[in-house]
């Protein structure tokens, strides 16, 4: 016999909670597709796992907590073989740069807060513009300012993967930035 109450909650979270989840699940992913399903897995553990709710904290919080390990789930999926990247955009055989301007200041944005703005844009579409898997972590380290060991223990990789990869993030983003912001100084 299903136990109307149980559906009932559900469908209720369902009702209040779908949007707030999906805007955070298409945050953490970045496509529309795999934020809804990640929401859709989401209320199917919750209905699942309804008699472990136990109200200490709010149902929006242990969505949220269902929510980051499905997405993380979803990148331990999908990025279980390591990412083989070349580095031959930024060094040589010999581990010199291969651009000097690399090395080069960065104007400063002005206090113009529409040029603010537009860098933002800018920043915004160069951090799409990384690897998927690059993508979450700068968004889980930078963004969401979480510390070494949740990201290492949310994304199942060492604390020096962790810096490589972000390393290699920082670089494709500045190159990013230059090209399409300050213009390729």
């Amino acid at each position: 016999m299903v136990d109307k109450t149980k559906d009932q909650q559900i469908t209720l979270w369902i009702e209040m909670y779908s949007e707030s989840l999906l805007n955070r699940a298409l945050y953490l992913v970045s496509d529309k597709e795999d934020a809804a399903d990640i929401v859709q897995e989401v209320f199917l553990v919750a209905y699942t796992s309804f008699e472990s709710f136990q109200g200490k904290s709010s149902p929006l919080t242990w969505l949220y907590n269902i929510l980051h390990n499905k997405t993380a789930d979803f990148y331990r999926n999908k990025y279980k073989n390591p990412v083989s990247t070349s580095l031959s955009d930024f060094f040589d055989e010999d581990g010199i740069w291969t651009d000097q301007s690399v090395l080069n200041f960065w104007q400063e944005i002005s206090e113009n807060s529409s040029e603010k703005e537009d860098f933002s844009r800018a920043l915004d579409e160069c951090i799409e513009k990384l690897p998927q898997r690059w993508r979450f972590l700068v968004k889980l380290y930078y963004l969401e300012e979480k510390k070494t060991e949740v990201v290492c223990q949310e994304m199942e990789i060492s604390t020096t993967n962790m810096w490589k990869i972000l390393q290699r993030s920082r670089l494709q983003l500045r190159k990013c930035l230059e090209i399409n912001w300050f213009g390729d100084v």
